[in-house]
């Protein structure tokens, strides 16, 4: 079986940086940004792309599903 490799898709209008995902992410990949979106909200994003396993924690506790995650295997 190959590795996994992930992704995610932030609505970053949508997000309201309440840092539950980052906390949540096992691997220490999610962080916020440090622009703002149109609300005035630090939007979450991939801060380390490759260490993604697209295990969806990050999209099971976001309270506004704002979040949505691709997995693919690499190689």
């Amino acid at each position: 079986m190959g590795k996994i490799k992930g992704t995610i898709a932030v609505d970053i209008e949508r997000c309201k940086g309440c840092d539950v995902c980052v906390v949540v992410c096992p691997f220490d990949v999610i962080a916020l940004a440090d622009e703002v979106n149109g609300k005035g909200y630090h939007y979450c994003k991939m801060k380390k792309p490759d260490e993604c396993t697209g295990c969806a924690n990050c999209a099971q506790v976001c309270p506004d599903s704002v979040i949505t995650v691709y997995r693919q295997k690499a190689g």
